[in-house]
């Protein structure tokens, strides 16, 4: 079961960096209406990017010692 919940946080953390990550560049590419969150703001996407990549690396790193 711990295993199944650090896949299920490892995927969850990458659709969120994946989301955000579209979002910030199709922003700054002058495609807000292409944009999932149509662009809102940036400091949040970035903020988001970063928090989403702290836990793909902890979730990560819990996964591969359970092995």
């Amino acid at each position: 079961m711990p295993k199944a919940l650090c896949l299920i946080s490892l995927v969850a953390s990458i659709l969120v960096v994946v989301l955000f990550l579209a979002d910030m560049a199709l922003g700054l590419l002058g495609m807000q209406d292409l944009a999932p969150l149509r662009s809102a703001n940036t400091l949040m996407d970035v903020v988001f990017i970063v928090a989403g990549a702290a836990l793909i690396f902890m979730s990560w790193t819990t996964y591969r010692e359970q092995r």
